[in-house]
Order: structure tokens, then C-alpha cells, then sequence
């Protein structure tokens, strides 16, 4: 394993150690106006939210790491503490990365590439009429983590008008995730797009509890095909079933694999755990139980 003191590296390649490792990470598309009024338009992926009440967003527009030069967008939101975050899809990315080029000072971004504003609400900054949410914020605090090359600034942005095409809404008037095909930094030049191919469900356990990593029988602990992750996936369900539901999946949905194996009783065990494994990649939890549980009723 590769240990490394941060301390110790080159500004530049601790970035792409950070970078590399710290993905997918969304993109804040923040439109800004200088002091003369002229707009600013740039993306960062050092961004998140962080509170629901008050709405709360933070990104971070880094000292450059090679001449210390602060952005335009940090030295914006110091004069006027607006902006708006505009998200980010994949039918505008192209647009968005053409974006950050080092315009000089005064240049507009939207103009360079090639997007639509629109008058914001409540802020003087304008908004991306492409992008498919638009996030009007003041800035409630900058706070500068450092003078030094690659140091960053954080904008504590807090929403005050959010604005949602309606083509990215579902039918409860909600943003469905697979319509608004966002994307997202990866380490280098390396983009992720978030669609029905990428995209999978995991239920959170909000009100429920599994039964834990420690209660799972130690045959299935012991696989040789089910991964961590595969027995992270088993322990959360909040009960084992019983021994009734299990001999009557074994005798619907398993009795073919039984008489095919029944002299072969490893390859019987790990073609079933492999069929749970299967199982598990369709989000079947109790299937998948009622299949590894089989091999000793």
C-alpha cells in the first residue's frame, strides 16, 4: 500500500491524489457579477449541501496552485455576496467545461459559451436558462482556509429561490433522477454521468435496523463467492425468514437445482450462493436469504 505525508508532496500531486480518490463530486455552475456589473460564470466540483433548514450550499474556489492567483468568482462574491448555482446535466457539459477557460476579467462566460441568461428572482447575478435547476443564494459567509497556493476559499451560500424545469419532475412534482441526467468530477479530465446505467437503489435504513454484520450464520459468512458487500446487503434485513417460508421456496423456486445436485452437495451450496449473489444484484434481499438458507433445511 502507498503511504504518502501530505506534507511532503508537490501541490500539484497532492491535488490529483485528492481528486482522484474524492469522486463523484457534483458541480456548482456559480454565476457571479463583478463590481462594474459584468457577469462571471464558472464551474467547481469542491461543492456540496450541507443543511436543509436553513438551505445551506458550500463550494470552494481554490487559490490557483501554480501562480497563488485567487478566482474571479471568490473575488466577486467578496464585492457582491450573491450567486447563483446553476446544476449541471449532460446535455450542457460540453458548455460548462468550455466555461472555465481563463477568460480575462470582464469577459462573459455565458456569452463565450454560448448559454442564455435569465434574470434571477431576488439576487442581481443571472441565471443558466439551460441548466435544468438554478439555485438564487446569498452569501452569508467567505471563509479563506489559507494564503498559500491551492488553498481554498469556502462560499456558505444560503438558497433563497430555487427554479426546476418542468421536464426533470415526476408526477408528484418531485425531481426524478433519472431525468435530469446529472454528472460529476472524477480525478484528471474524468467525468461521471448519473444515468439509468450508473444510477442503482439502496433503501436507507431510517426506521428500520438490520440484524447486523454479527448475526449472519457463519456458512454464509464464510463464502467463497459472496463479497463484503454482498453480506453488508444480507444483514440488513431486519429479519431472517423462517424455516416454513424457506422449505416452501426451496420447494417452488429451487427443487430443479436440488435433484440436479443433490450427490454434488458443494456444488449444490455454491451454485446457490451464487444465486443469491445474482439475487442481491436485483435488490431481491428476501429471495436471496430464502435461497442461501435452503442448503440446510
Amino acid at each position: 500500500m502507498l503511504t504518502l505525508d501530505p506534507k511532503t508532496l508537490p501541490i500539484q500531486k497532492l491535488h490529483q491524489y485528492l481528486l482522484g480518490a474524492i469522486g463523484p463530486r457534483p458541480i456548482a455552475f456559480a454565476s457571479t457579477i463583478d463590481a462594474e456589473g459584468n457577469t462571471n460564470l464558472a464551474p467547481f466540483s469542491f461543492f456540496n449541501v450541507f443543511s436543509a433548514n436553513p438551505p445551506i450550499m458550500i463550494f470552494s474556489p481554490a487559490r490557483s496552485g501554480r501562480t497563488n492567483e485567487t478566482k474571479d468568482t471568490y473575488k466577486n462574491v467578496k464585492i457582491n455576496p450573491e450567486v447563483v448555482i446553476n446544476v449541471v446535466n449532460y446535455d450542457i457539459v460540453h458548455q460548462m467545461s468550455l466555461a472555465s477557460s481563463p477568460y480575462d476579467p470582464g469577459v462573459s462566460e455565458f456569452e463565450k459559451a454560448g448559454f442564455t441568461p435569465l434574470a434571477s428572482d431576488l439576487i442581481r447575478p443571472m441565471r443558466v436558462a439551460e441548466s435544468p435547476v438554478q439555485f438564487e443564494c446569498k452569501v452569508n459567509e467567505v471563509v479563506e482556509l489559507g494564503t498559500e497556493g491551492g488553498a481554498g476559499n469556502l462560499i456558505i451560500c444560503e438558497v433563497v429561490k430555487i427554479h426546476i424545469h418542468d421536464e426533470v419532475l415526476d408526477e408528484n412534482g418531485m425531481i426524478d433522477q433519472h431525468k435530469i441526467d446529472l454528472v460529476s468530477r472524477m480525478g484528471g479530465n474524468w467525468y461521471c454521468r448519473a444515468d439509468k446505467n450508473s444510477m442503482f437503489e439502496i433503501m436507507k435504513p431510517i426506521t428500520t435496523c438490520g440484524i447486523g454484520f454479527d448475526q449472519l450464520p457463519q456458512d454464509i459468512k464464510n463464502s467463497n463467492l459472496l463479497t463484503g458487500n454482498d453480506l453488508g446487503h444480507l444483514a440488513g434485513i431486519e429479519e431472517i425468514p423462517n424455516e416454513t417460508d424457506v422449505n416452501e421456496y426451496k420447494l417452488i423456486e429451487l427443487s430443479e437445482l436440488f435433484v440436479s445436485l443433490e450427490n454434488e452437495p458443494v456444488k449444490l451450496e455454491e451454485s446457490l450462493h451464487q444465486r443469491a449473489k445474482d439475487l442481491l444484484k436485483e435488490n431481491k434481499l428476501e429471495e436471496a436469504w430464502l435461497t442461501l438458507l435452503s442448503f440446510n433445511n
